[in-house]
């Protein structure tokens, strides 16, 4: 049977409970033992894929088709598994759940309540992933902040399964912040003390308190928070601010995160833990021997998650060409003809992203023109590449009016169209085209190159494809499709063979990067930007020896 452990936050939300989860599990992956983790969300929406990216960051979609939180990719990235639905539960699929099964008549006419009904199904579905001999440990991040309406019920059903499990089955981990006063130059605990006293009034003792803060923690700091906080002092782990977030595992590996909860779920037999890899990534991330700039070209900029795995992806290519990838945003809504030469200048890539939406897609096609014209490296994601395929059917195939229906529905020229199995869904939520989908790539394409296979799977999240009436027009002009689902024939990559570096493609290869296995296509974009980069520094130099020749 599996051990569970529990990942609980106070003070404030984005203190990272994600990113401590993940590292926890590495290291206990690195020691041998078979983990996963899930993530309990206490919005009510079933899952985040309605939401706005502004609102939630990036929607992260799993192998088998769950359109699941953010966090579900850094499990994934730091440990090299695959999630899927199972490891994603918001309240509103809770509900759901419950509800179906009382109009199902399953409660026998019984008064369904928060009590026993709704937290005995947060409990199924926190125990789920251990059932089996698939896990040793399974460790579950509750979202939100305690002290939460929302959270409440979550929070209840961990105190239920401290009482109904082993003792040595059960570890909850608290996740606080210790906020420092420049004013005073001194770090306060006060906040920490009144989360702690929060989470216990609900019933639930933390067994470790991992505290995050700007400033080392002195270990008579520690004593006094173990003291008001009723744990012992090795159990108060200190959680530095990173410059990267990859270097939380070894970090918590020097706290002995691990070992502390191995002590609380009575491990005894246990290797040193196998982070060789892990160390030379690292080392190749932070002293790299070149840097590239990439542009990404996006409308939801503002914030930084909406992106979440592309930044990601760049850092794992980056390590693996041994390079620094400095990632500029460019709003696409502000592009203009006029412009473009200015905003472009200095880019060695340019990332054309997804997004859903008419707003700014002018100033993606018109990146796209700049990028195949000056031959700067180019890679289009999802709607990436539906505005590499509009840009070359205007400004080649001279086709002026080719859009989009999702922009335009009823356009002239719909060289980008709904999916026929699409246009009969009415509902919104988790209906489009997702999760891992085979393609078939060309013999002498740039992907099949790149990946160096015949038949690849990538992940999806898309309405809208290309329409393949105009396949014909578009090859013999010399935009290529290179990549086909061998079973319906959409075309999942485009790309330009004349040109140094140009590919689009209908699926999210951002998903599926991870430190182990980066992204044979972020890693080959990077590698072309390189390039592009060194000959521009030779053509410089080129230019100025004739000068002063």
């Amino acid at each position: 049977m599996a051990k569970y452990i529990f990942v609980t936050g106070g003070v404030t939300s984005s203190l990272g409970k994600g990113i401590i989860a993940a590292s926890l599990a590495k290291l206990l992956q690195a020691r041998g033992f078979s983990v996963t983790i899930q993530k309990l969300d206490p919005y009510i929406n079933i899952d985040p894929g309605t939401l706005n990216p502004y609102e939630h960051g990036e929607c992260y979609v799993t192998e088998d088709g769950a359109e699941t939180d953010l966090d579900l990719g850094h499990y994934e990235r730091f440990l090299n598994i695959f999630t899927s639905q199972a490891n994603n539960v918001t309240t509103g699929r809770i509900y759901q759940t419950v509800i179906e099964r009382e109009r199902a008549g399953d409660f026998l006419g019984k008064t369904v309540q928060v009590i026993p009904h709704i937290t005995d199904e947060i409990k199924r579905r926190m125990m789920l992933l251990g059932q089996g001999d698939l896990y040793d440990i399974v460790i579950t991040e509750i979202g939100g902040t305690v002290g939460d309406i929302e959270s409440l019920p979550f929070i209840e059903a961990v105190r239920q399964l401290q009482w109904e499990l082993p003792e040595e089955d059960v570890a909850v981990i608290h996740l606080t912040l210790i906020p420092y006063l420049k004013a005073a130059k001194e770090l306060k605990t006060k906040p920490t003390q009144h989360s702690v006293k929060m989470l216990s009034e609900t019933g639930v003792h933390p067994d470790v308190l991992v505290c995050r803060t700007e400033e080392p923690i002195t270990n008579e700091l520690k004593r006094k928070i173990a003291l008001f906080c009723n744990v012992k002092t090795e159990a108060v782990v200190e959680a530095l601010d990173a410059s990267t977030i990859y270097e939380v595992p070894l970090m918590m590996l020097r706290e002995k995160l691990d070992l502390i909860c191995m002590r609380k779920l009575k491990i005894t037999d246990y290797p040193q833990p196998n982070l060789e890899y892990w160390k030379a990534f690292l080392n190749k991330l932070k002293y790299p021997k070149s840097k590239v700039t990439i542009g990404l070209i996006g409308k939801y900029l503002e914030l930084q998650d909406a992106y979440k795995s592309i930044l990601e992806s760049f850092i794992h290519a980056g390590a693996v060409n041994e390079t620094k990838v400095q990632v500029i945003n460019v709003h696409s809504e502000y592009i203009t003809e006029e412009n473009v030469a200015e905003k472009m200048e200095g880019f060695d890539g340019l990332l054309v992203a997804p997004g859903f939406g008419n707003r700014g897609t002018e100033g993606k096609i018109i990146s796209v023109k700049y990028a195949r014209e000056k031959g700067l490296p180019f890679f289009g994601i999802c709607l990436g590449m539906q505005m590499a395929v509009i840009e070359f059917a205007r400004n080649i195939l001279h086709l002026k009016n080719a859009h989009s229906t999702e922009m335009e529905p009823h356009c002239p020229e719909p060289v980008i169209d709904m999916m026929e199995e699409q246009k009969q869904i009415k509902m919104i939520g988790g209906t489009m085209r997702l999760g891992a989908y085979p393609c078939e790539l060309k013999e002498g394409s740039l992907a099949r190159k790149i990946y160096n296979k015949e038949i690849i799977t990538e992940r999806h999240r898309h309405r809208y494809e290309f329409n393949g009436v105009y396949l014909q027009q578009f090859e013999k002009a010399g935009m290529m499709a290179s990549g086909i689902n061998p079973e319906t024939g959409l075309v999942e990559i485009m790309e330009i063979p004349t040109h140094p570096f140009f590919i689009g493609v209908q699926y999210h290869p951002e998903l599926k990067s991870t430190v182990e296995n980066p992204s044979p296509l972020f890693v080959h974009f990077i590698e072309a930007a390189k390039k592009f980069n060194e000959q521009k520094i030779s053509s410089r130099a080129s230019g100025l020896q004739k000068e002063m020749s």
